[in-house]
């Protein structure tokens, strides 16, 4: 386990948070971030994987204030996010989000010059505007940008939506961005420049980055470090090459297990069992009813285990390692 960072480096975390909705529909509450520890580091892309339903999105809209935690706290920069009106005004300068649909995220009625000025104007950033647009522009790789000043969004590709998605939140200069699966919707072709272009970011600019996804290739691509999220938990994380390479948590595994290998005995790992919900936590592991690895287990192991009795601490925001019962040697915490 490594000694907690200098929070001069630190430019997001995350400690203990938990987001709980309430009940509906005789449901029980929905525990959809359940105990969460994450840091990233300033000039650090943090990959955020798992399947849907496992709580990443609600993870990532957290980060940014627009859901408010049931408890644990988010710090920018070592301080408590404060949710005042005044408060998150002055947090959103610095932490932007990134949505999946560039084409949702555009006004159809405004054109590219608005689509990028609308940050600015709202926090009052007036000041030589047009050098603003046409520099968040030409950062976002949409050159030369005058030529797309007065387009409309159905006037412009997938890619270069998201290009001026991004612009809009450059306009504003911040430190983090949280991209929320910045390239789901995007053609293949095109998700590769969106890539490089976050990453040519941090290195020019250098950003911070959580990027959500359920794409393992888009982690190894782009990200320093990985967390993989499970039923509103972090169970494994460390460097993308500790990881994608070395998983120890039986979902990791088996999230990697769909990518092909080229091999001739390759096979996926197929989850057993109903896909996550956050109303009905099971006792023990969250992960036990559909693992592999314990179904496979001998009695003894089971008992030794306890997977189906005792819940698990949560891991620390800097341990590389998984909470699992039946790993030898899992880095864990108390929660």
């Amino acid at each position: 386990m490594t000694g907690r960072p200098d929070e001069s480096s630190t430019a997001l975390e995350v400690r203990d948070l938990s987001v709980v909705y309430p009940a509906a529909r005789g449901r029980g509450p929905a525990r959809a971030v359940d105990g969460v520890n994450l840091r990233i580091g300033k000039g650090e892309i943090v990959a955020l994987i798992g399947e849907s339903g496992c709580g990443k999105s609600t993870l990532a809209r957290t980060l940014v204030g627009l859901v408010r935690p049931t408890g644990g706290e988010v710090l920018h920069e070592g301080t408590a996010l404060d949710y005042s009106a005044r408060g998150l005004k002055r947090y959103r300068r610095h932490t932007q989000l990134v949505l999946q649909d560039p084409g949702g995220a555009l006004n159809p009625k405004q054109n590219v010059y608005d689509a990028v000025a609308l940050g600015p104007r709202l926090h009052g950033l007036t000041e030589d505007l047009p050098l603003t647009v046409h520099d968040a522009l030409a950062r976002a790789g949409l050159r030369p940008p005058e030529q797309y000043f007065d387009r409309y969004p159905h006037e412009l590709s997938g890619g270069q939506q998201q290009r001026v998605v991004i612009a809009g939140v450059l306009a504003l200069n911040p430190s983090v961005i949280v991209a929320d699966e910045p390239v789901a919707s995007l053609d293949a072709s095109v998700r590769g420049e969106i890539l490089k272009l976050i990453l040519r970011l941090r290195d020019d600019l250098g950003l911070s980055a959580l990027v959500v996804s359920h794409d393992l290739g888009l982690a190894w691509n782009i990200a320093d470090r990985v967390a993989v999220m499970y039923l509103g938990r972090v169970v494994e994380q460390g460097t993308v090459e500790e990881v994608l390479l070395r998983p120890q948590h039986p979902y990791t595994r088996a999230l990697l297990s769909v990518v092909p290998t080229g091999a001739d005995d390759w096979r996926p790992t197929l989850l057993a069992g109903e896909p996550p919900d956050p109303t009905a936590i099971p006792a023990g592991c969250r992960f036990h009813p559909r693992c592999g690895r314990w179904a496979d287990a001998d009695p003894d192991t089971r008992a030794a285990g306890a997977c189906d009795r005792r819940t698990l601490p949560v891991l620390a925001p800097d341990t590389s390692g998984a909470a699992c019962h039946l790993l030898t040697s899992s880095h864990l915490e108390n929660a």
